[in-house]
């Protein structure tokens, strides 16, 4: 990784994302431009009535039905074999595999390796997120309980993590080095970390970084509720708030697969691949606190150990896409965090909050706000949060009602995870 443009830099080549919000980048783009939403409200579970039971307030959930089909044949200009080799391969995946090979693909053939790319053993893939099949598991428990025989054959693959990395590999013929980074909420950030450090090594000239969806297990999202982490349907008002409102009560759940296509420069040169942005800094420290009670101290140094190595000022960042979860305790520490690396007041970095749109897409979140990002530096806004009505902290410049215009600069992207995981990305304007 390297903050100045050269040979060494890491770039981004290719983009990708199937969710709720949006079903490719030129979509994405469109939603964000706009401040369309994916939250709604749920159908309350069916045991909703008795006594102990919540359900969340807001969801942005993805509808499976069409995945792959559908969701493939929307993908433009991909070889033949290659997507039928796609939908065969994944068409006994669970859905968040599916999800993920989409969304792969289309940043594939964004970055046009479909055309031209490196030799397979140059090619490496990082999936963010763990506890990624526990959906998985609950369903086949509930089938295994009504006869053994309803247990798929491949379970045993499909309940492990790795079954993303399999897949996608598989897929995309991809024979480099390849892994599954977990981190919570930081999940995301600390696979484009860990991509980019798998480039800056010479192991690999692209690597393909993808967000896993998460369909959170009945079990998960009681624990979520007890948590308090996640906002309830009990007493919610009828419009989501977003991050950093003062109506805020928690998160809201949402689906997305996404996909980032990192390169050396010089490999995408060498292959005349448009660059769309730079990946100019990143940095992942911990607090040394096992709990889901977020710092100050070490979300700041995350911020500023992201602009050091990006060789960047505060001062240079024109928008920061936050962490904002909604979480009471987790926004107001945010934005004080916020306050202290880039101070108060118009001069400051405009903020928004992509999960105010696309729910909190939990592991992948990090990926499909870099996404989101890219796709707003390449147009030269920064999207609205509606929901946002009272602001926290008004001395801050929140982007609420309309997208806010930008220039050709940088952006930092916050990502912080249960345990004490703080980490922050600096992507860049190609000509930055």
């Amino acid at each position: 990784m390297s903050g100045p443009a050269g040979a060494g830099a890491v770039v981004v080549t290719g983009l990708g994302v199937l969710g709720a919000i949006a079903s490719d980048p030129g979509d994405l783009a469109v939603a964000l431009r706009t401040g369309r939403g994916a939250l709604a409200a749920p159908r309350p579970p069916e045991d909703a009535g008795e006594p102990g039971v919540a359900w969340p307030a807001f969801t942005a959930e993805l509808a499976a039905e069409d995945i792959p089909d559908k969701a493939l044949e929307a993908v433009p200009d991909l070889p033949p074999d290659l997507r039928t080799l796609a939908r065969r391969t994944a068409l006994r995946s669970p859905v968040a595999v599916r999800a993920a090979v989409v969304a792969a693909l289309q940043a594939w053939r964004h970055a046009g390796l479909h055309r031209t790319a490196p030799p397979p053993e140059r090619v490496g893939i990082v999936v963010a997120g763990n506890n990624l099949t526990e959906r998985v598991t609950e369903d086949g428990r509930l089938r295994a309980q009504r006869s053994a025989a309803y247990l798929p054959v491949r379970y045993a693959l499909h309940q492990q993590d790795t079954d993303h990395v399999g897949t996608l590999s598989r897929v995309l013929g991809i024979r480099g080095e390849g892994c599954t980074v977990g981190g919570a909420s930081a999940s995301g950030n600390l696979a484009l970390a860990h991509g980019s450090r798998m480039l800056a090594a010479g192991a690999a000239d692209v690597c393909v970084v993808v967000g896993a969806m998460t369909r959170l297990s009945t079990l998960q999202t009681r624990g979520y509720l007890a948590l308090g982490a996640m906002a309830p349907a009990e007493g919610s008002p009828t419009r989501a708030p977003a991050p950093f409102d003062t109506g805020r009560r928690g998160f809201h759940p949402g689906q997305a697969a996404a996909c980032m296509v990192l390169e050396s420069a010089r490999s995408a040169h060498g292959r005349g691949a448009t660059v769309l942005a730079r990946l100019a800094g990143c940095a992942v420290v911990l607090d040394g606190n096992h709990l889901a009670d977020p710092s100050v101290d070490g979300e700041v140094r995350a911020m500023r150990g992201a602009l050091a190595q990006a060789g960047v000022g505060a001062g240079d960042i024109g928008w920061v896409s936050a962490h904002g979860t909604g979480s009471p305790l987790g926004d107001r520490t945010e934005a004080e965090a916020l306050r202290a690396v880039f101070g108060a007041g118009d001069e400051g970095p405009w903020i928004n909050a992509t999960k105010a749109l696309s729910g909190h897409c939990l592991g992948a979140a990090g990926v499909v706000e870099a996404v989101a990002a890219v796709a707003q530096l390449g147009a030269g806004f920064v999207h609205p949060d509606p929901g946002l009505l009272d602001p926290v902290d008004p001395g801050l410049r929140f982007v609420r009602e309309e997208a806010r215009p930008v220039g050709d600069g940088f952006v930092l992207s916050n990502g912080f995870g249960f345990g004490g995981i703080n980490s922050a990305v600096v992507l860049a304007h190609p000509e930055a």
